[in-house]
Formats: structure tokens, sequence, C-alpha cells
């Protein structure tokens, strides 16, 4: 019989060899998930055997890690900003640096605001959207969580559910679900028409860009944005404008190289007081801006 400690060596080394980064923190987490334990018992069992049916829960979990499949989607969960969520292929698996996009956000925004609108735009499973509820819960106030995919809000919305987030979600092509009719009998309900706050990690990768194995396992629609990974967010730029309360803000991530283009695109459309925050690397990752005192539509 196999111990904990024989599956451990193995499984990192196999991992290893297949070039997962982080190949021992992965193998620890799998024997935890298939055990229905934590780490602190595996390490305090290290020379207890294991069951045959667990092991082979692991062989195939290991195998699945070794191509390349994301821990996310094998563990069924991701922790981010001190919360589990639910994570499978349905949406982009979150990214430490989109928790530093929350916490900018939280710093940046005031609280003097009462129930102020919020924007999750692209909202993928959710993760921005539901985190600014929660710790802003005080202020009460009204989150949207938008998507293109289906798919991706039903994860959102399983999220915010096992999280008690008070939340709601429109499926929308960008601002397209802003866009109301007039026809009898359309009982549609629309989103808040502007907000004091909008987030948005949009798809910024260039169509043609080779990605970590991990990443492609994530929704493509979530990542590529055109020749220079900017199209969605040109677009998105010019169509949030008119949904911004005067003075809202706005706070992007984009990719380690763009930084200074999105700020410009900003300047461009006509927001106001942009600038640009480095992640804890210092890679300028996080473009902000504001609309004016006084909105002015955009042309489509």
């Amino acid at each position: 019989m196999k111990t904990v400690r024989d599956i451990l060596s193995a499984g990192t080394a196999y991992l290893a060899e297949r070039g997962r980064q982080g190949a021992r923190a992965s193998m620890l987490a799998l024997i935890a998930h298939v055990m229905q334990t934590d780490r602190t018992w595996i390490y305090l069992h290290m020379d207890d055997t294991v069951a045959e049916e667990k092991l082979v829960q692991l062989r195939e979990l290991l195998r699945r890690r070794g191509k390349g499949e994301p821990l996310q989607h094998l563990l069924g969960s991701v922790e981010f900003y001190r919360r589990t969520y639910r994570a499978d292929a349905r949406a982009l698996v979150p990214r430490p640096e989109t928790e530093e996009l929350v916490e900018l956000a939280l710093r940046l925004f005031p609280r003097t605001i009462s129930c102020p609108r919020i924007l999750d735009m692209g909202c993928g499973s959710g993760v921005i959207g539901i985190t600014l509820a929660l710790e802003l819960y005080a202020m009460q106030p009204d989150v949207v969580l938008a998507d293109i995919s289906t798919a991706a809000l039903s994860l959102a919305l399983e999220n915010a559910i096992s999280l008690e987030a008070r939340v709601r979600t429109f499926r929308s092509d960008l601002f397209s679900a802003w866009q109301g009719s007039t026809s009898e009998g359309d009982t549609r309900i629309l989103p808040p028409e502007t907000y004091h706050l909008i987030v948005a990690n949009l798809p910024y990768v260039p169509d043609r860009e080779e990605l970590q194995t991990e990443v492609t396992h994530d929704p493509s629609t979530a990542l590529f944005g055109g020749e220079d990974g900017l199209d969605v967010i040109r677009r998105f730029l010019r169509e949030a404008l008119p949904h911004m309360e005067p003075g809202g803000c706005m706070l992007l991530e984009v990719g380690h190289d763009q930084g200074e283009r999105v700020m410009g695109l900003m300047q461009e459309v006509g927001y106001v007081g942009a600038s640009l925050h480095a992640d804890i690397n210092g890679v300028m990752r996080f473009p902000v801006c504001y609309a004016p005192q006084k909105t002015v539509r955009a042309d489509n």
C-alpha cells in the first residue's frame, strides 16, 4: 500500500517532469481535495496508507493536471479576496492581479455615496462584483454583473447565492442589454442606466499571442481582444461613458504592456483624470479614469 509520503513525492515528480509550475503545491492540494482534509493533516499523517479508491481518484486528477488543466478546475474552487468561489471551465480562472484591482477600487471609491450603483462588466465568475457587493455591504450598493456568456453568468449566480451577495445579472454584449424596447407588451427588466463605479476585466490578449497551457482551458471569448488585444476595450470605453454618473470612476485590468495605450484611449473618448497604477510586481496594469462632471454622449 502506498503512503501519503509516497504519493506526494511521486506526484510532485510527475508534475515537475511535465513542466507544471508549483508541482508540490498542486499535489498537496489534490491530496487534500481527495482526502477531504487540509494540508496540516497531510503533514501529520505522512506515513498513513491511502485506500485504493482514493488512489484511483488521485491518479485521474494527476493525469489531468499533468496535461495542463488548471488546478482550480480540478478542485472546483478558487480563493479570491479571502473567500472561496466556485471555478470551472464556464469562466476565466481569476488571477491574483485581479484581487489587486478590487483592492484599488475599494481604496479609490468614496464611502460617502449612499446606495451606489456599481457595474462589473464582463463579470465571468463574478468575483469582482460579488467581492465589491460584500465589502461595501454597509453602503447598500446596487451591483450589476454583466457578461455576454450565459454559462459565465450561471457560474456568477451560483457564486452570489453561495456567498449570499446581493447582485443582479444581465446577459449583455457590453451595453446591448441597456437598449430598451418600446414595443407593446415588452416586459424586460433593464439594468440601471448610470453607475458611480464601473470595474472591468475584459478580453485583452492579442489574437496571435501564444498562451500557457493552463490559460487555454479558459473560454476564448474571455481572453482574446483582436489583433492588438484592445478591440473590446475600445468599444467598451465608447459605450460606457454615457452610462457613468458625472464624476463616476472606472477601473480596468489590462495586459502588461497596454496600460499607457488604454490610458490614451480613455483621454481620447473624453474621460478625465486618467492615471495608471501598478500591480504588486510593478507592472502598470490598472488604468483608472473618471467621467466628466457633465457627461457627453459618445458617437456610436
